[in-house]
């Protein structure tokens, strides 16, 4: 269900809105000082140093190794029932070129997926719910490690989130360019695909370029095993399933004249079920053992060792999160019905603990995500500090 043409919009409330400066300032630091996954000392030091300047109840840091939780109680006290929001925290290898003033000084790495924003908006729901406490029982601000391929949910899963900070429903945001900043958009059911990475390493027999009859070319095998992964989404999964396999490197050899020893392959493979996922992998292993028969090559396939589920919002969660995002934006800024993408997102690891919605948050006309130009969009922060703030107190009422 969208949003109808010139429904009416609800203003921010004047707190939240007069926290721009500093949504913006804390955003800025954090995009000037980029820290890649597990690496997230000074991003995570910040963070909770701003939560106990806050006031919260408590502040956990260390957890999956650098992620932080901080603690807020109601009205009332502990006791009743728990929420918790989630934000990431780490950047990308990636060399900036947005040539914004607070640009990275961190060569070769950077905030081009809006983690920065992420936790800046995390941060300024705590402080305003701090200040509120309009709210019975305890919402966890969950600041994580790692999501770009480090599984920092996963990490944090093992360190006994859930256990340690125990809930009934998690949430989650991200920004998405190309949406009017502010706006939001979700989507029940998968919103996100599985994420596996992969690596093939073929070994042949090397020799001189001049006489491939006396070599095993690994760089033939290679060529026909891209090919042949392809026809496992065009003729194995169903054409109603989505699945992609995507080889997006290929090394071997260092000179024309040399026939190379070996040859590595290495790709992702996306899927929104997990037994189109099964499926895909089952397929994967054939092939790469039949074409090494067949060309007399020797072929290892390693996969990451924590590869991501699909993020799939729960009906219940996400039909109570888009009436609450109705109430506090009204329906001019909400929209029902966000595409799905091949995207993966380690907020699954979350979402399969307990049931949980993942929410899009419009970041205007940026550049797109992982992009080396892409900035967060600072006039979308006051609003998903309104999103938060006003979901706890709906989700956690007062008597």
């Amino acid at each position: 269900m969208n949003a109808p043409l010139n429904a009416a919009v609800k203003p921010i409330a004047n707190s939240i809105a007069a926290m721009a400066p500093d949504l913006a300032e804390w955003r800025q630091d954090f995009h000037r000082h980029p820290e890649l996954g597990y690496h997230e000392q000074r991003t995570s030091a910040k963070v909770a140093a701003l939560l106990r300047e806050f006031g919260l109840d408590r502040v956990e840091t260390g957890i999956g190794v650098t992620g932080v939780v901080g603690v807020l109680h109601g009205r009332g006290g502990p006791g009743g029932p728990a929420i918790m929001l989630r934000a990431d925290m780490d950047a990308l290898p990636i060399h900036e070129t947005s040539g914004v003033a607070h640009e990275s000084i961190e060569p070769g790495k950077m905030h081009a997926c809006g983690h920065d924003g992420h936790t800046t908006m995390l941060l300024g729901a705590a402080r305003h719910l701090a200040a509120t406490r309009n709210f019975a029982g305890t919402v966890y601000f969950c600041f994580q490690p790692a999501e770009e391929g480090g599984a920092g949910a996963k990490a944090m899963l093992d360190d006994g989130l859930m256990t340690r900070f125990p809930v009934s429903r998690v949430f989650g945001m991200h920004n998405w360019p190309g949406m009017p900043a502010g706006h939001f958009a979700l989507q029940e059911g998968p919103v996100l695909a599985a994420a596996d990475e992969f690596t093939i390493t073929i070994t042949g027999k090397g020799g001189h370029a001049a006489k491939p009859h006396l070599a095993r070319d690994p760089i033939v095998a290679g060529a026909a095993l891209v090919s042949a992964l392809q026809s496992i989404v065009s003729r194995v999964v169903d054409p109603l399933e989505p699945a992609v396999i995507s080889i997006t490197q290929f090394h071997a050899g260092s000179t024309h004249n040399v026939i190379p020893e070996s040859a590595i392959l290495m790709g992702t493979t996306r899927t929104f079920s997990d037994a189109v996922q099964r499926l895909v992998h089952a397929e994967m292993d054939r092939i790469c053992a039949e074409t090494g028969r067949s060309f007399a090559c020797e072929i290892t396939l390693e996969r990451s060792q924590t590869p991501y589920p699909a993020t799939v919002n729960n009906p219940e969660a996400t039909d109570f999160t888009e009436a609450a995002l109705r109430d506090i934006f009204g329906d001019g800024r909400v929209t029902r019905g966000h595409p799905r993408t091949m995207g993966g997102e380690d907020f699954a690891f979350l979402s399969r603990e307990v049931p949980g919605c993942f929410v899009f948050i419009g970041n205007g006309d940026s550049a797109p995500l992982h992009h080396p130009a892409y900035d967060f969009s600072d006039e979308a922060a006051p609003a998903g500090v309104a999103f938060w703030s006003g979901l706890v107190e709906r989700a956690l009422p007062l008597g």
